[in-house]
């Protein structure tokens, strides 16, 4: 295959790739398709193999529409690997055959071409294609059907792949290539042809977050022309309509201003839509009304023709896949891709926990899920404002009998739900009369009432504990509790997952009030732990963590564990070490370890040896899957060290001997160097928690251990990866207060990367900048004749995090470092005097008598030292509470 001045190709080869593609398509060919795939990748070896390719997509009108489209797909493919290392001719070549098939006759072969265009321009540039632009601009106003909708087909697939190459300055170009196109965009808003519409208005809807200064000055155009396609006869124009609405409400609330009416009154129109694609899209615009902090009583005047329609969009649709989901028996094994990926998050020290949000039960985004999300959204904004709007059709629903209205009543209960946090002043007068309401519907005859009231109810459930001490509210909160125990043994997988996910809610708020009731919870935990697929176990194994979390020591009693362990102990013993249901498993234990404390050490030896064995395999995949016999998943290693993690707060020092006779040490100091930040992040926070029950154990490598913490603390890119800086942080903290002068080598360096993050502590995480000001002053505390000749340079940024913090023996430890270097260099504090003041000012009261005694004199020194008036002038620099709070230190 030789390339000349004018490529022609060879008959031969053009017959033999013609006939590979055809064995490759098609469905009845007995061929093995990994070997026509094979031998396509051969011919790729060949110079001009694309130029063929380029050549049957554009000119063999012998060859099926299927064969020459297959042609083209397999060239863009090639082109995203190999465009930028062909030679120029070929390159020249191809270009040269797709323009004049932007018009083929064919749409499949035209939608092909734009595609390869696309790509073309992605890896080339426009400016690497001077005849691309006049070929667009030319067919757009050809006149000619083929060639308007060829271009403009390439020109949306530029527009959505990379919008702002046509938004860029171009060499040898007088405008910006949108300028050019814009106008045309406009223009074919009003083409009698539907495809025309539709991608243009598509093109221009592309352009809202970047908004070009061309499509800023013809906004008016724009919205008219939107106004104008507002009840086009074609649902995917009007859907791009609403899609229009939304973002502009979203990116440039202030051009919709002065249309809102307007626009409200079109999106409560075709909110309604018979095509449910477009009464989805324009569900989503409440949303980004109430995120647009737009006057809210610009909508509240329509909430009472609003609520109605998002009610009656929540009720199931005839074809919507949970209905035939919700037949599910426990008896049918879950399929594979029944098992939603799980996300283990690695563990952070500090105060802030991550909130979970409400998973919905199946993650399927439709319009009744949109519309209970849009009146979740506005009963925040609106709080009981809505309620006029939405209780009696709620009670209607609700009242309805017989089978056929189920779906009725089912949205009627997910209403009451969605409602539950916004409008909860309005509903709190009635909780009693809904929850006695609900009740009875968790043993309604269909499943998915079963399943919403189960969620709903847990929407309350924060309510429900609240109530306990007043009459009755016992009674009512162990109604709820029995149940939901019950619906968590129902026989539908969908209703044991709609009742496990809201139990696990209703534990976080009841905590201790669950001690009374914990055998009878155990039992049908672990009932539900016997019998459930593989895809609800996740979440029994989630209940159960979070109800050892929410009861703590109260768990640790033989009549509790007898029920508790032996199901868990048989389950971890018969799965192997790289399944990974493992993992939730391993997040299980975690808070069984901490929950039981020392009541763990009889399961301890047979856990902590498997985690050490799972991360050494794991470690060993890495770099050889073949001898470890498994593939790498760094998610075990996370898991494994966070268990250990949970291993180590639970049993304190009572860990000592299980790490002494391993080799966890060299492990995690591995850990601690991994390329993967969700593997050091565990790693520190498992050093950290070493460090404080067994610090002997990690002497051996301690300064390859303070090196590689303090380094995480100086890189660049410390916004993506604080939670591992916190954590190294913390550990830092933690290995000074227990090995003291050996933590030496390190402390300018650490002080040096934690005076910068307390300076710019209004970017960085709370957490970050709580532990970055507790590691400083455990630092200075072990060593005051290193850290205190450089106060004044942090004083003030200190001593505004150190007040912030709450008070706990960390924040006493900091406070004793700073005793210290004030002790050693009183004066560094000078020019800080009154931040310090209101450090001191942030404690409650400081609980241990020692320290209290050491603030007094540093206080009552500088009241020494500042003469003539000065201590006085400090003094009325701060605010009343604050003089009070110092007073009790006598100054």
């Amino acid at each position: 295959m030789a390339t000349s001045v004018s490529w022609q190709p060879q008959e031969q080869g053009f017959n033999e790739i013609c006939a590979l593609l055809e064995q490759q398509i098609s469905p009845s060919s007995t061929a093995d398709k990994s070997q026509i795939w094979q031998q396509l990748q051969q011919y790729s070896q060949f110079p001009d193999f694309n130029n063929y390719l380029a050549f049957i997509l554009a000119r063999a009108e012998g060859k099926s529409v299927e064969i020459r489209q297959a042609a083209g797909l397999l060239l863009k493919n090639n082109l995203r690997t190999a465009y930028k290392s062909m030679a120029p001719a070929n390159q020249q070549y191809i270009k040269s055959e797709l323009l004049p098939s932007l018009g083929a006759a064919d749409r499949h072969i035209r939608s092909t071409v734009g595609t390869i265009v696309s790509v073309v321009v992605q890896l080339g540039g426009i400016s690497g294609w001077p005849e691309l632009l006049q070929a667009l601009v030319s067919c757009l106003d050809s006149n000619d059907l083929n060639h308007m909708e060829g271009a403009m087909d390439a020109l949306s697939k530029i527009c959505e792949d990379i919008p702002q190459v046509l938004d860029s300055d171009v060499p040898g170009l007088a405008e910006r290539p949108i300028n050019i196109f814009l106008t045309r965009f406009l223009q074919f808003f009003q083409s009698p042809h539907t495809s025309l519409r539709k991608l243009s208005l598509g093109s221009v809807n592309q352009y809202i977050m970047l908004m070009p200064s061309a499509l800023f000055v013809s906004m008016d155009k724009y919205l008219q022309g939107l106004f104008v396609l507002a009840n086009d006869s074609a649902g995917e124009v009007r859907k791009l309509v609403c899609a229009a609405f939304v973002q502009l409400i979203e990116v440039r609330p202030s051009f919709l201003e002065p249309h809102l009416r307007n626009v409200i009154e079109y999106m409560l129109q075709v909110n309604k839509d018979t095509d449910e694609e477009v009464a989805l899209e324009a569900c989503e615009f409440w949303h980004s009304y109430c995120d647009a902090q737009l006057p809210p009583e610009d909508l509240k005047e329509f909430l009472p023709r609003l609520v109605p329609i998002l009610l009656s969009n929540m009720v199931y649709a005839d074809d919507d896949e949970s209905l035939v989901d919700a037949e599910e028996d426990e008896s049918l094994p879950d399929r594979d891709q029944d098992l939603k990926p799980r996300f283990h998050s690695s563990r952070l020290h500090g105060s802030e926990n991550p909130e979970d949000d409400d998973d919905d039960i199946i993650n399927v985004w439709n319009l009744r899920k949109c519309s209970a999300a849009a009146l979740d959204v506005l009963s925040n904004v609106f709080g009981d404002e809505i309620l006029p709007s939405l209780m009696p059709i709620i009670q209607a629903k609700l009242s309805t009998s017989g089978d056929e209205a189920w779906k009725d009543r089912e949205a009627a209960v997910l209403a009451l739900g969605a409602v539950a946090e916004g409008c909860i002043n309005g509903l709190y007068p009635h909780l009693s009369k809904i929850v006695a309401f609900l009740i009875p519907l968790l043993d309604d005859k269909f499943p998915l009432i079963r399943s919403i009231s189960c969620w709903t109810l847990s929407r309350f459930s924060k309510f429900i504990v609240q109530d306990i001490g007043l009459q009755n509210g016992h009674e009512q909160f162990d109604k709820v509790l029995m149940g939901l125990l019950r619906r968590i043994l129902d026989t539908n997988k969908r209703v044991q997952e709609a009742a496990c996910s809201a139990f696990a809610t209703l534990e976080e708020e009841a905590a201790e009030e669950l001690a009374p009731r914990l055998e009878i919870i155990l039992q049908h935990l672990m009932l539900a732990f016997g019998k459930y697929q593989r895809r609800n176990l996740r979440i029994v194994y989630d209940a159960i963590g979070t109800l050892a979390d929410a009861v703590g020591g109260e768990l640790n009693q033989p009549v509790f564990l007898e029920i508790l362990m032996p199901p868990l102990i048989a389950k971890w013993q018969q799965l192997p070490n790289s399944d990974k249901d493992l993992f939730p498993l391993l997040e299980c234990f975690t808070s069984i370890a901490q929950a039981l404390g020392t009541g763990f050490t009889q399961f301890a030896q047979p856990v902590f040896q498997r985690c050490i064995n799972i991360i050494q395999t794991q470690q060993l995949a890495k770099v050889d899957p073949a001898a470890a016999g498994v593939q790498y998943d760094k998610e075990f290693i996370v898991c494994c060290l966070d268990l250990l993690s949970g291993l180590a707060e639970g049993l304190g020092s009572g860990i000592e001997s299980l790490v002494a006779q391993s080799n966890l040490r060299d492990l995690l100091l591995q850990c601690c160097m991994d390329d993967a930040s969700d593997v050091r992040q565990s790693a520190f926070a498992l050093l950290g928690d070493l460090a404080r029950v067994c610090p002997v154990h990690l002497h051996g490598r301690l300064s390859e251990f303070l090196d590689i913490s303090a380094k995480q603390l100086n890189t660049p890119k410390l916004k993506e990866t604080v939670s591992v800086a916190n954590n190294a942080c913390w550990a830092i903290g933690e290995l000074a207060v227990k090995v003291r002068q050996e933590i030496s080598p390190i402390v300018m360096t650490v002080i040096s990367c934690l005076v910068p993050i307390l300076q710019h502590a209004e970017e960085l995480n709370k957490s970050l900048i709580e532990n970055s000001a507790i590691t400083l002053g455990r630092l200075a505390w072990v060593c005051p004749e290193l850290v205190s000749p450089h106060m004044e340079h942090f004083m003030q940024s200190w001593c505004l995090a150190l007040a912030m913090i709450r008070d706990d023996t960390e924040k006493e430890d900091a406070f004793r470092g700073l005793c210290a270097m004030v002790k050693a260099n009183p004066s560094g504090a000078l020019n800080s005097l009154n931040f310090m003041c209101r450090a001191i000012a942030s404690w409650h009261e400081i609980r241990s008598e020692d320290l209290h005694n050491e603030v007094c004199q540093v206080l009552h020194g500088y009241k020494q030292m500042l003469r003539n008036g000065a201590w006085d002038q400090c003094m009325s620099t701060l605010e009343a509470p604050v003089k009070d709070k110092l007073s009790k230190y006598q100054v």
